[in-house]
């Protein structure tokens, strides 16, 4: 009787356990099993194949639907229209600007370097690399549904955000397809995370298989990714951002720097950029001086695209996974990585997992091994607050800048001359 009570609480206790906690519980499993088994803990391997397969199964739906849904939620005022056009594009501005740090220092401080790890899948072979101009013009999709059965991630988006654009431009007649793309995207969510909780066992299996193989020194190169991200997080906030805040906006950056320190520690915490919202509308207001309807419209339509902190750690694990397996990748794939991750922003579902579904995106998209996100998935709590952090710097930061531009900031707040008032 007394066993069965313990057995019970035992399964209770797992399922009240938060799911990072899980995977990294799978994670320091997996590389005991794997160091005690040696090579025999291969037989271990199916459980994360299963795993990684039903990733695979998410990524172009769940793309495809939610970067349609992003765009058709638009408002389409012309005040809207002009304030989320220069929301959009510094957005994907910064986006594109936080992978390029992150490719740049994972490749000054190559984390993934010696571990000399082999590949298994047949099509991780990265094919000779096309040029810079080929990889624009096979952005265009020649057959939208060929593109979709392929998997051809960069196709898939560019396809998705026309159709999104061109749903919203025709109005009413457009709501039967948005409610239809609205629930498939809730189901992809629903499914994305029923997936997610198979992770933990996913992980358990993949890391019994490379510890086996390789040996428990494959855990010192992530002390190193951990250091990557959060160096080139600093250096996203506290020179990029502020450097365009001082030169785009001709403000003084050490008023934005002091303006984070609450809604940061929220982002650093719970790591979710919408839970954090309220931090961020308030810091705003109350002491950047961004009035209600720019706060309102901007920080929420951030909260939803703007992914520079995850951009960024897509960089340095790409970079890490190529380096770990010994794949050397051409500019072109660069570039590939640069324009995925940046558009794939606009859609990324806000579920649990998301960060590891955009990074099995980025990954598939220039032919790295999907076996590498086993690798990661342990540290990515470590990793996601340092994201979610410069995720909410950016939206405060694009939100400053837009309240400038349309002669909506309140100067003596943002100065520090006046204090802030509530106004209905």
């Amino acid at each position: 009787m007394n066993n069965k009570n313990n057995s019970a609480q035992s399964g209770g206790v797992w399922s009240r356990l938060e799911l990072w906690k899980k995977i990294l519980i799978g994670m320091l499993l997996g590389v005991m099993v794997g160091t005690l088994m040696g090579p025999s803990a291969e037989i271990l391997k199916p459980l994360g194949t299963l795993f990684i397969n039903a990733i695979k199964m998410l990524i172009v739906p769940l793309v495809f639907f939610s970067l349609i849904v992003g765009i058709t939620s638009m408002q389409d005022t012309k005040k809207m229209g002009r304030i989320g056009l220069k929301a959009i594009v510094l957005y994907l501005g910064t986006t594109a600007f936080a992978i390029t740090i992150g490719l740049g220092l994972a490749t000054i401080f190559t984390p993934g370097a010696g571990l000399e790890m082999i590949a298994v899948s047949a099509d991780t072979a990265i094919p000779n690399a096309p040029t810079l101009v080929q990889t624009l013009l096979n952005m265009i999709p020649k057959n939208p549904v060929g593109a979709l059965a392929a998997g051809n991630i960069l196709q898939i988006i560019v396809f998705a955000i026309g159709l999104g654009i061109s749903l919203a431009l025709i109005g009413e007649k457009a709501d039967p397809a948005i409610k239809l793309f609205e629930s498939l995207a809730e189901a992809m969510y629903k499914l994305t995370e029923l997936v997610m909780k198979l992770a933990p066992y996913g992980v358990f299996g993949l890391m019994a298989w490379v510890s086996g193989k390789y040996g428990a020194d494959v855990l010192l190169p992530l002390v190193k990714v951990i250091a990557v991200v959060y160096l080139g997080a600093l250096i996203h906030v506290v020179i990029f951002y502020s450097g365009v805040i001082a030169i785009l906006g001709r403000l003084n950056p050490v008023r934005y720097l002091k303006s984070l320190m609450n809604p940061a520690a929220v982002a650093f915490t719970t790591t979710s950029s919408s839970g954090t919202l309220p931090a961020t509308i308030k810091a705003s207001r109350e002491e950047l001086g961004v009035s209600k309807g720019v706060a309102s419209f901007v920080l929420p339509l951030g909260a939803t695209i703007n992914m520079d902190g995850t951009a960024l750690y897509q960089g340095v694990c790409a970079l890490f996974i190529a380096q770990a397996f010994g794949i050397d990748l051409a500019a072109s794939d660069y570039i590939t990585i640069i324009l995925t991750a940046t558009l794939a922003s606009v859609g990324t579902a806000g579920v649990p997992g998301a960060g590891l579904i955009m990074l099995s995106l980025v990954l598939t998209t220039v032919g790295l091994p999907l076996e590498g996100l086993a690798i990661v998935a342990g540290i990515d709590r470590i990793l996601d607050m340092a994201r979610t952090t410069v995720n909410i710097c950016g939206d405060m930061m694009v939100s400053l800048l837009v309240a400038k531009s349309e002669g909506e900031l309140d100067k003596e707040i943002f100065n520090g001359n006046k204090a802030f008032k509530e106004t209905v």
